[in-house]
């Protein structure tokens, strides 16, 4: 896990050139499942742009954006839906469109959502593109883009925004942009709470980073022209010369101070957020979570949901489903195991790891937990590294006989119980 050599790094107009396949198909594969959305609403008679941008969470970003904080819920049954369960990043982006020209707030969160995603596909490239090369990073996009889930991509919902963020903040840490990688953590971390998976990927690097650091120093390293490994975790030594070629040690600490700063500048986002809930309910730092409790959402290692799915073989037909359930869960598990056979960088690892384990651990709607997994991106590079060795012809059939899958199911289940 400490031995992959990752690629060098494109910056530049190029990096997008280099893209654009990518970008093209992604496009191709969410117009495809928008257009099946469209149909299968119409016939339906409802409004496939309302099932978008203004039910279930839209509508409650929507309204932050609109109205700030402050606004709740009481069920019949005592739960307290608060809007400030809710991360600021979003409904700041959809406030500032709406001011800023004719669009609603509706409007805002679906071109927000859209650019978002692109941004995000752009992201999950450049990362396969750095670790496995151009054609795996292709495929890794348009797996991410036929997920069965992957309408929730188009919807006016935080998670292509904070997949954005999080797949360019780990690029970040993979290339050395210590500071951008910080400051794309702490925005990650403003927009969901599972921004705390790019925090702990960043912390993860930078730890690690600085351990090599300390032993290379250790080894001699330094009198040889060499520097500590990239914060890749994994890659080659690279060399920093002076202008004369030599070792140059004000620069190396320079880079160990960005890295640092970097570290520090992570977790702002998500603390800062909890903090001021925490202070405007008047419950200390602990008042973030008793907003999700009034939302029935928590953390419980998995409890709730074993016993969701233990309660799907009280009869036979619900019994499919949990058996359905239970593979799933024993494929997640596989493919995070073959990530790690494959070595992939530890930031990648860290944060598709510590994704999957909120996601599957909390408390929270069973319904919801395929749209959680859906910034868990780094577990799609196995499948994409299998599906990069066919054929082209053989990988457009694939990708194209299940992209039209997903399109339908998409539509199916938006014009059904959906997300919330």
């Amino acid at each position: 896990m400490t031995d992959l050599e990752t690629r060098a790094t494109r910056p530049g107009a190029g990096a997008l050139r280099r893209a654009t396949p990518a970008l093209l198909g992604y496009a191709a594969v969410r117009a495809l499942g928008l257009l099946a959305l469209a149909l299968w609403s119409a016939a339906r008679d409802k409004s496939a742009y309302t099932l978008l941008t203004a039910r279930w969470d839209a509508l409650w970003y929507t309204r932050v954006a609109e109205l700030g904080y402050g606004y709740e819920v009481r069920l019949p049954n005592g739960d307290v839906h608060s809007n400030l369960a809710f991360f600021p990043l979003l409904p700041w982006l959809e406030r500032a469109l709406a001011t800023a020209t004719p669009m609603s707030y509706a409007d805002a969160g679906f071109v927000v959502a859209l650019l978002a995603s692109l941004a995000a596909a752009w992201g999950i490239f450049a990362v396969a593109d750095h670790v496995y090369g151009r054609r795996a990073g292709v495929c890794a996009v348009l797996l991410w883009a036929v997920l069965p889930v992957g309408i929730v991509q188009s919807m006016a919902y935080s998670e292509s925004l904070f997949t954005a963020l999080a797949a360019w903040s780990l690029y970040a840490v993979l290339t050395g942009r210590w500071l951008t990688a910080g400051t794309l953590a702490l925005l990650a971390g403003l927009t969901r709470p599972v921004g705390l998976a790019v925090v702990a990927a960043v912390w993860a690097a930078g730890v690690a980073w600085f351990v090599r650091q300390r032993n290379a120093a250790r080894a001699g390293s330094a009198h040889t022209g060499e520097r500590a490994p990239d914060p890749a975790v994994g890659a080659r030594p690279r060399r920093v010369p002076a202008a004369g070629g030599a070792w140059n040690p004000s620069r190396a600490l320079g880079f160990r101070a960005r890295c640092a700063l970097g570290m520090l500048l992570a977790p702002l986002g998500a603390a800062g957020y909890v903090l001021w809930v925490g202070h405007r309910t008047g419950r200390g730092p602990l008042g973030y979570l008793d907003v999700q409790a009034g939302w029935r959402n928590g953390f419980d290692g998995g409890y709730a949901f074993a016993r969701f799915v233990a309660d799907k073989f009280t009869s036979f037909p619900s019994a499919l489903a949990g058996v359905g359930l239970i593979v799933g869960v024993g494929l997640l598990i596989r493919l995070y195991v073959v990530c790690v056979r494959q070595r992939q960088p530890l930031p990648l690892l860290v944060y598709a790891g510590v994704v999957t384990a909120l996601a599957l651990c909390a408390s929270s709607y069973f319904g919801s937990k395929p749209r959680l997994l859906l910034p868990a991106f780094p577990l799609l590079f196995p499948l994409a590294l299998a599906l990069a060795r066919l054929r082209t012809r053989r990988t457009v059939l694939v990708v194209g006989a299940v992209a039209l899958a997903s399109a339908v199911y998409g539509a199916f289940w938006l014009n059904g119980s959906g997300p919330p």
